[in-house]
């Protein structure tokens, strides 16, 4: 069955489905379907391990079961039971049923899932001619998501979302999610050749994504997945991907990289997660100002999350440390700079337009990826 053919879509946070696609292209796939949180693609058995393992922007991997349109509960319920449910849930399988709705005529999330529940396994009962499910077995977690009446019903495949690469035991109080992390780098012009800093490093997150992308070490190689237990995907193909991934890291690269904070557990916790991914070696991380930290005009590479001050006390203070950054770096001619942040007139604060800016989210939190840019290192022989 591993040479199955599966609808699937990888979820993204709103304003990264163009990064998710461009890592996907790199990965060699092809026919992608971008819309809003999601890319969605076609691939095997060994694709939905591979892109679990690599993919470092995406939150999920599902498989597309089925797609139609339900506008009342006895259509929800049949065209559930039509689709090949067998193909997927093994006869000890267990399946809870989530559930969403948005401007849809089957409002109700509860009864959407317990329908869809109750058709999944009224097939499954003909096909295994059981008249009971145990559901002691193997976990296949399901969802039913209607928008505008359109029933979507997927299967995730990742287990833990895939942000959760298994280096960050312990992170700090207001941490950056690895998978938002990783996308600042891949959205900057650092490059492995460039020193790379974070004055506000945290628990190192920013850092450690970068050494994990300039060492070509795949995100998920430390985790498992869910789908490690499915029948039609199993350990065996996760164990050869696991494999490939770890004969294709780049144990050579020499990186500079550079990770300052004021506050020591912070320090302590980036330099625990870095050790835990085995990029210790490749960071720097010291306590100390950023206003007192020596640099050198190198065409260096600043990629931050600042404090943002999100409680009414701490705006002020935001507001000076905000200009003292940018006062820190404007001297240094040759470094492009990015950073992440809630507050909204970052640009009229400081008195510099951003050469681009993105709309991203910080969990919850509706942020700015700033960027400016600055000239490009001179090439040997230029």
């Amino acid at each position: 069955m591993n040479g199955k053919i599966y609808d699937l879509i990888v979820t993204t946070t709103f304003g990264l489905e163009a990064v998710v696609k461009r890592e996907l292209l790199d990965m060699g796939y092809d026919n992608l379907k971008v819309s809003d949180g999601k890319v969605e693609l076609q691939g095997n058995a060994r694709d939905i391990a591979t892109i679990n393992m690599k993919i470092r922007c995406g939150e999920r991997v599902l498989i597309k079961v089925g797609e139609f349109k339900a506008l009342s509960f006895e259509e929800l319920f049949n065209k559930t039971y039509e689709l090949p449910w067998e193909d997927y849930i093994s006869v000890d399988g267990k399946f809870p049923v989530e559930g969403k709705s948005i401007k849809s005529k089957l409002f109700s999330i509860s009864d959407c899932q317990s329908i869809c529940k109750k058709a999944i396994v009224e097939k499954l009962k003909s096909v295994y001619n059981v008249d009971w499910f145990e559901e002691t077995g193997e976990l296949y977690k399901l969802e039913v998501a209607l928008l505008k009446d359109i029933a979507t019903i997927t299967l995730d495949t990742s287990g833990e979302g895939l942000h959760k690469r298994g280096y960050r035991e312990r992170a700090g109080d207001a941490p950056l999610k690895e998978t938002l992390a990783a996308a600042m780098v891949l959205l900057s012009y650092w490059n492995p050749s460039r020193t790379l800093y974070d004055p506000f490093c945290g628990s190192g997150t920013i850092l450690i994504e970068a050494a994990m992308i300039g060492k070509n070490i795949a995100p998920g190689i430390d985790r498992s997945f869910v789908s490690e237990k499915f029948p039609y995907v199993g350990e065996k193909i996760y164990k050869e991907v696991r494999i490939k991934c770890l004969s294709e890291i780049d144990h050579d690269v020499k990186l500079h990289l550079l990770g300052s904070d004021i506050d020591k557990r912070s320090i302590l916790r980036a330099r625990d997660n870095a050790e835990m991914i085995g990029v210790n070696e490749d960071i720097q991380f010291f306590m100390k100002d950023m206003r007192n930290v020596d640099l050198e005009d190198n065409y260096g590479v600043v990629i931050t999350n600042p404090p943002y001050g999100e409680r009414m006390g701490e705006i002020k203070e935001v507001e000076r440390l905000y200009k003292d950054f940018h006062k820190k770096f404007k001297p240094f001619k040759t470094w492009s700079v990015y950073l992440i942040t809630s507050y909204e007139n970052y640009e009229k604060l400081v008195g510099r337009k951003a050469d681009r800016k993105r709309k991203l989210y910080n969990g919850r939190i509706k942020s700015c990826f700033y960027q400016y840019y600055g000239p490009r290192p001179p090439r040997e022989g230029d």
